[in-house]
């Protein structure tokens, strides 16, 4: 648009939008003044002595020139040496097989003077069941009570305001992997401790681990320039580096399994494993002193045995009404389908949705030599497209706050095709700014599907997005047409937004986080995605007469190979007898072939005073009934009704509790306090999300040369609505003819596409020999013999030609032999990455088979003083 037509629109009182123009161009330090550059647009920021306000004044060449002041009544907590009223954190989990109950307790303490309002915003994975709230006060016990979430926001409120002590637990309305806690009113020299519990599922990992996942990093989420006004609680938070975090964090865990506990690792120091039982079948375990909560806190369980079905029956709630979701027992069945390994159609259309915004320049972890998240993702990507199937069709997108694809519409797979998109990859850039993954997918769906070829989504990204919903409901809109496989990069990817659409689009979700190579986890969804699509999956249950199950989750529609599937139901009617017994099978079609996983179960309901499997029920049925893109109102109703039955928060409700013991109301002016956060990894500050934080969080902007990276992801809103948030103030004159500008508008226009006559591919080896080979390999399979293949495999061209049996003159089959023992001899520990590409490479062989195979492989054995079984080429 036209600046006059931009300035038009601004808004009086628009102040976070002026953030994001500002974290869109370029800035150098030159003294006190600092200088924003774009094109025809300058600006100058000059700190006032006080340290709490900026001064400013923007020029355009039209003849715009705006002046304004920022002032800010605090600065960031610790910075500021203010002080913080969270004193620690300590958490108490409990895994017994494949499900975690956890119990979070914050502790705090006023050293003010005046009655303080705590705010905290913490990142939760988005399966946890939230089912308790409490606070200890004054040696009282105050036990919450969940309600509606406007009314219970409109209670908290209304008790602060009476000087009354309340306390508030709620779920973000726009991601279900966001919570915020507020203790408000708590005198001077008081101490209270607030303790949430929550209980989850367990991933099950490739190698067999049982996945835990303690969420630390919160990055913010990137605000939509159409909702530069909306209400993002994630941009107020303080970010501090891990050490500097002012309060405590601690972890015990308690694991316990009847198949017994082989080993227990983690990505975070922990003490020694003890053994609580003979037989291992309990231990314990804590993180080790001095942990800084800067990371996620993984906890991997290694048990003797995972891959055994199982169904559980618990028993009703004592004082529930029968019948109803409490009232009833549970049911959690736990499948694991023996799915044969068969090779699937490869006539598939494969649509790669890669994320180039900004903050895909941050690196990967926080060791100094950690790669960027872009560019694992590139490598990442040429793996992928190297590993496709002759016969596909494909495309990539690169998205930021603008998108573009390689090609207008999906190409076929050759080799010329692959060849120019992996240039293509190889020139990515995290240059895009923002992440808006919306519009992409809509240009994706409206392309019709080709027929004949399935379609296939992989979508890359690190999940810093305002409209988690808005993306699910999109994925969910279409899903009958394809399937979409999601990977979260990154500390503090939305578990809401990467389970979501996965969950949305019948894929898989995977989540790459502190050492965790990209390339197999990206690998091992291809495989499943290269499976034979499994058909008409139903369960059918054997009861005694009276009883049936009704499904609380989901009915089951996909499986894959290899993958555990758990299923919640309520058990209805009358059983009297204990010994009564029933089954559960999991009935599907492949390719023409009829399966069935049958379990028996006993009906004898065990008592837990948690209800934990009432409340992953719960939560199960509330995540499948806001999936239904219906009737919204309905959906409301049924999630808010689930909810209050069952104690498990919803974006709907809320828990709240108000200490009505106090003798007289607390006096004196009240004063806010937001709780900091660790910061994400970011080297320098070159990556986004930091400094747009900090502004919104109100205090002091940062030197402006930390804003000299590239474009921001992020605009500045200042919070949640209903909080009595503190506004910087803002003062602004224009002088430009009378037009005023809107502050939201991308400044720069980026692009992923670059022209063919400059694109000439990345000329630095990559990283590791097998990567290397990797990037050598034909679209169909083969490999070349050429001084580059020579150099992988340690050895001249001449010297690889002297071998070659002498009635064999097919060089190609050879230095594709080569390559395959290669692989199998020096880089074996990498199998699930090279597994796919080996396929293809056999397959190439075995078409141009003849009686010198055997003879070949043999020299070539030599040759790589190997020792390679000739079965791998099916002989």
């Amino acid at each position: 648009m036209s600046v006059q037509s931009a300035l038009a629109a601004l808004p009086d009182q628009t102040l976070g939008p002026l953030f994001c123009i500002f974290s869109r161009v370029k800035m150098s330090q030159g003294g006190p003044l600092s200088w924003l550059l774009c094109g025809c647009t300058a600006a100058v920021w000059t700190r006032e002595k006080n340290g709490n306000s900026w001064k400013g004044r923007l020029w355009h060449g039209s003849g715009l020139d705006l002046s304004f002041t920022m002032e800010y009544p605090c600065g960031l907590l610790t910075r500021s040496k203010q002080p913080v009223p969270l004193k620690s954190i300590s958490v108490a989990v409990s895994i017994r097989e494949f499900v975690a109950d956890v119990s979070a307790t914050l502790d705090y303490k006023n050293e003010e003077a005046d009655p303080v309002e705590a705010f905290f915003v913490f990142p939760m994975d988005e399966d946890s069941a939230v089912y308790s709230f409490q606070a200890l006060v004054d040696g009282k016990n105050i036990v919450a009570e969940i309600q509606e979430k406007q009314q219970a926001q409109e209670n908290y409120e209304n008790a602060i305001s009476q000087g009354q002590q309340a306390f508030l637990l709620e779920q973000d309305s726009s991601s279900g992997d966001i919570f915020s806690c507020s203790v408000g009113n708590l005198p001077p020299g008081q101490k209270a401790s607030v303790t949430l519990s929550y209980v989850q599922e367990l991933s099950l990992e490739a190698d067999g681990a049982v996945r835990f996942v303690l969420p630390a990093i919160l990055n913010p989420r990137y605000l939509l320039q159409e909702s530069a006004e909306a209400n993002n609680i994630t941009s107020q938070i303080p970010r501090v580096p891990g050490k500097e975090l002012p309060y405590t964090f601690s972890v015990s865990a308690n694991v316990c399994s009847s198949n017994g506990i082989e080993k227990v690792e983690s990505n975070c120091a922990l003490s020694p494993l003890q053994y609580l039982e003979d037989d291992k079948t309990v231990a314990q375990v804590a993180l080790a002193e001095g942990h800084q909560f800067d990371r996620d806190v993984e906890i991997l369980v290694y048990y003797r045995e995972v891959n055994t079905p199982s169904v559980s029956v618990e028993m009703a709630q004592a004082d529930a009404k029968p019948g109803s979701l409490m009232g009833d027992p549970a049911v959690m069945v736990s499948f694991y389908p023996s799915i044969p390994e068969t090779q699937g159609d490869s006539t598939s259309e494969f649509i790669f949705i890669m994320d180039c915004s900004g903050s895909m320049s941050s690196p990967m972890n926080s060791r100094e030599d950690a790669q960027l998240r872009i560019d694992s993702a590139k490598d990442t990507l040429v793996l992928l497209l190297k590993s496709l199937p002759l016969g596909c069709f494909f495309n990539i997108y690169g998205f930021g706050s603008s998108f573009e694809s390689f090609f207008p519409d999906s190409v076929e797979y050759t080799q010329q095709s692959m060849e120019k998109a992996v240039r293509r990859v190889q020139a990515l850039q995290a240059n895009l700014g923002g992440t808006e993954i919306l519009e992409p997918l809509k240009n994706i769906y409206s392309k019709s599907c080709r027929p004949g070829y399935p379609r296939q989504l992989f979508l890359f990204t690190d999940g810093e997005v305002c409209d988690t919903w808005k993306v699910i409901a999109e994925v969910q809109r279409h899903s009958q047409n394809h399937r979409c496989f999601s990977f979260g990069i990154g500390e503090g990817a939305s578990t809401s937004l990467i389970k979501g659409v996965a969950r949305a689009g019948g894929g898989t979700a995977e989540f790459i986080t502190g050492m965790d190579r990209m390339q197999p986890k990206a690998l091992r969804s291809l495989k499943r995605a290269l499976q034979p699509v499994v058909q008409d999956v139903s369960l059918t249950w054997t009861l005694p007469p009276g009883t049936n199950c009704a499904l609380l989750s989901a009915a089951p529609t996909v499986i894959f190979r290899g993958q555990k599937l758990i299923i919640y139901a309520q058990l209805k009617g009358e059983n009297s007898s204990k010994q009564a017994a029933g089954e559960v099978c999991l009935c599907y079609t492949l390719q023409g072939e009829g399966f069935r996983n049958t379990v028996p179960f006993s009906l004898d309901a065990k008592a837990d005073d948690k209800l934990t499997i009432h409340r992953l029920a719960a939560k199960s049925l509330i995540q499948t009934l806001e999936g239904n893109l219906q009737d919204a109102a309905e959906v409301k109703k049924r999630v808010v009704d689930v909810s209050l039955q069952s104690g498990v928060v919803s974006s709907h409700t809320a828990y709240i509790a108000i200490n009505k013991e106090l003798n007289q109301p607390i006096q004196g002016p009240l004063t806010w306090r937001d709780i900091p956060l660790a910061g994400p990894y970011h080297r320098a500050f070159r990556s986004v999300g930091a400094v747009p934080s900090l502004l919104a969080a109100c205090g002091p902007p940062p030197p402006p040369n930390l804003c000299s990276f590239t474009p921001c992801s992020y605009s500045g809103s200042m919070g949640p609505g209903h909080y009595p948030l503190r506004k910087a103030k803002f003062a602004m004159s224009v002088n430009s003819g009378g037009h005023s500008l809107k502050m939201g508008s991308p400044v720069l226009n980026q692009s992923i596409m670059i022209p063919e006559d400059s694109m000439t591919g990345d000329k630095s080896p990559p990283d590791s020999p097998l990567l290397q080979l990797i990037s050598l390999q034909k679209a169909d399979g083969s490999w070349e013999l050429d001084e580059s293949l020579a150099s992988v495999l340690g050895m001249n061209v001449q010297s690889a030609l002297a071998a070659l049996p002498d009635q064999s003159k097919d060089v190609p089959r050879w230095a594709t032999i080569l390559a395959v023992l290669w692989m199998h001899s020096c880089s074996c520990d990498q199998k699930e990455e090279w597994e796919l590409l080996e396929r293809k490479a056999v397959a190439w062989i075995r078409a141009r088979s003849d009686s010198s195979l055997g003879e070949c492989i043999k020299a070539a054995n030599a040759l790589l003083k190997s020792s390679v079984d000739p079965a791998v080429f099916g002989l």
